[in-house]
């Protein structure tokens, strides 16, 4: 298995903490991608990916699966140990509809922010900015953080109980949202206890 990334995205972060928490990050190559030089863009990686987005995981048969949520998936069934996606139906789907809220709350909406409002990833990448939009964005992010601090006063992680994906996927948003100049406000005491909390896994450290 290799997996095509840049060490340090908010994207990779995700799928490196999930191998990581599956005790699994040695049973895959990792290739790193010049993001930065247009690499993501040529023909060749454009055959794995036709979006030109990191991760991509590339299994020994050819199969290329692109998309984080694909790839924890097939990591989560890939692999032994507690699943990432829950065990039964109800856990699943509640999982399921919090790491997709934590993409299009906080994750997407800080990269809308970093990539339209800000210089990103400089002038020869971004040729199609809206600065109006990724403003906007920003307090989508914000609202997010608001969101998840109330769901996190009722539990301990993200989805209930029990660590998973949402957790991984509201973690690499924050983490996003720091690169970019978005603090998380000191008033939202549950999110930034468990955003700590979080920090504390062994596999961040590891990823």
């Amino acid at each position: 298995m290799k997996i095509y990334d840049v060490e340090g995205f908010p994207n990779p972060l995700r799928v490196r903490v999930a191998l990581a928490e599956k005790g699994a990050l040695e049973s895959v190559s990792f290739i790193a991608v010049d993001v930065l030089g247009g690499e993501h863009r040529s023909a060749a990686f454009l055959a794995k990916n036709p979006a030109g987005a990191v991760p991509v995981l590339e299994l020994d048969d050819g199969t290329c699966i692109a998309e984080c949520s694909a790839i924890i998936e097939y990591i989560d069934h890939q692999f032994d140990g507690p699943s990432l996606l829950g065990e039964e139906a109800r856990q699943r789907a509640i999982i399921h509809m919090l790491q997709r809220r934590a993409e299009f709350m906080v994750l997407d909406a800080v990269g809308d922010y970093f990539h339209h409002a800000t210089a990103g990833l400089g002038p020869a990448l971004e040729v199609d900015q809206h600065k109006q939009w990724g403003e906007k964005q920003k307090h989508t992010a914000l609202n997010g953080m608001s969101y998840f601090d109330r769901l996190l006063g009722q539990h301990e992680y993200v989805a209930g109980e029990t660590f998973s994906c949402a957790d991984i996927t509201l973690y690499a948003g924050l983490a996003f949202a720091e690169y970019s100049d978005i603090e998380i406000p000191v008033k939202h005491r549950h999110l930034l206890s468990w955003r700590e909390r979080i920090a504390k896994r062994p596999s961040l450290n590891l990823a």
